[in-house]
C-alpha cells in the first residue's frame, strides 16, 4: 500500500551522520574512564538522545557531570561543522516521493541545531523547511521509542497512523513507530537486518530499494 506520509528519521537515514558522532562520543567517554570504540557506542546509543546516552553510562558506573550534555553537543557540532555526506540515492527517493504528490517529512530524536549543520549544505533542511518534528520542538517530554513523537508529526501532517510509513535505522526508532501503530522501514547500514526486524521493520539495505517498497 503506498503511504499518504512518509516520516524520515534524519541520522543514518538522510545524513550520514552515526559515524562521525560516535567517534566524538567514543573520544569523550574515554576521557571519563569508558573505552569504547565507535563501533561499541553505535551498538549501545544508537537512535537514543544524548540525555539517555549520558544515563545510561551513568547507570554503569561513570558519572558524567550535569553539564556533559552541553559538552558533548558543542564537541559533536564542530565535528559535524566540517561535513556529513548525504545518505546514498535519498535524494532520487525524495524526487520520486515529490513526483508522486506524497507528503513527507522529519521525525528525529535530535535538536534542531544540529540538523541547521548536517542537512543545510545538501539543501536538505529548506526541502524539509516547516516539516521538521523534534522532541526538543514540539515540546514532548518522552522521545522515541516512545511513540509520541511519531503520533504528532502523522497528526500535524494530516494524516492516520494508518496511512503512514517510517523510514529508521535503529532499533530504538523502529520501535517507536511500531509503539505508534505506523508501518517501518528499516535502513540496514548501521543496524543488522534481524535487529530491525525484531522490532517489526521490514529491513532494506539500499535507498535505491525504498520507491518499491513505498509501491512507487
Amino acid at each position: 500500500m503506498t503511504p499518504g506520509l512518509v516520516i524520515f528519521d534524519c541520522d543514518g537515514v538522510l545524513v550520514d551522520t552515526e559515524g562521525p558522532t560516535n567517534e566524538v562520543v567514543a573520544a569523550n567517554l574515554a576521557r571519563y574512564g569508558l573505552h569504547l570504540s565507535a563501533s561499541d557506542c553505535v551498538e549501545m546509543f544508537v537512535g537514543g538522545t544524548m540525555v539517555s546516552v549520558r544515563d545510561q553510562v551513568r547507570t554503569m558506573g561513570y558519572p558524567l557531570p550535569d553539564t556533559w550534555t552541553d559538552e558533548i553537543y558543542a564537541a559533536m557540532f564542530a565535528r559535524l561543522s566540517e561535513g556529513v555526506a548525504v545518505i546514498p540515492g535519498v535524494l532520487e527517493v525524495l524526487d520520486r516521493l515529490d513526483a508522486a504528490g506524497i507528503s513527507y517529512c522529519i521525525g528525529s530524536n535530535g535538536p534542531m541545531p544540529k540538523m541547521d549543520i548536517t542537512l543545510a549544505p545538501s539543501g536538505l533542511l529548506e526541502r524539509f523547511a516547516g516539516r521538521i518534528y523534534t522532541p526538543h520542538v514540539i515540546g514532548l517530554e518522552h522521545a522515541k521509542p516512545n511513540a509520541g513523537l511519531y503520533l504528532h508529526a502523522a497528526r500535524t501532517m494530516g494524516f492516520e497512523p494508518l496511512n503512514c510509513v517510517v523510514i529508521e535505522d535503529s532499533a530504538n526508532g523502529a520501535r517507536g513507530a511500531k509503539n505508534a501503530g505506523i508501518r517501518c522501514f528499516g535502513y540496514t547500514a548501521q543496524t543488522p537486518a534481524p535487529v530491525l526486524e525484531a522490532e517489526g521493520a521490514i529491513p532494506f539495505a539500499d535507498m535505491a530499494d525504498l520507491p518499491g517498497l513505498l509501491g512507487l
